[in-house]
């Protein structure tokens, strides 16, 4: 009887407290200021600088095109930390899921801020 108490007691304590979950698809989920989603490039001149630090190698450059694969990326920012143009930004998207894995090469113009994929 003592532990059926304590267990409603829990309960009822629990029952008026603010839900610590989001509804999802309903409700975003507001990106916090440091957060690194997906990389966004803009005036690249094509110095290089963040293919040296990559990891993983996600990131390649050829024929005027700067290419990003998510799949290889692990989002540690070290290409927008080392771009002495600061041309690479860290964009609070995190919505990266997909159907087909060719939307997950994001590919740049040198020089323009005009992606296609």
């Amino acid at each position: 009887m003592h532990k059926l108490l304590i267990g409603m007691l829990t309960v009822f304590k629990h029952l008026f407290k603010k839900p610590v979950t989001l509804e999802y698809p309903e409700k975003k989920m507001v990106s916090p200021k440091n957060f690194r989603g997906k990389p966004v490039v803009e005036n690249c001149v094509g110095c290089q600088c963040c293919i040296k630090v990559c990891p993983t190698g996600a990131i390649s450059m050829s024929e005027g095109e700067f290419k990003i694969d998510l799949k290889k990326c692990i989002f540690c920012g070290n290409c927008m930390y080392y771009c002495p143009r600061g041309a690479i930004k860290m964009s609070g998207e995190y919505e990266l899921a997909t159907v087909n894995k060719n939307d997950l090469e994001l590919v740049y113009k040198l020089g323009g801020n005009n992606e296609r994929n």
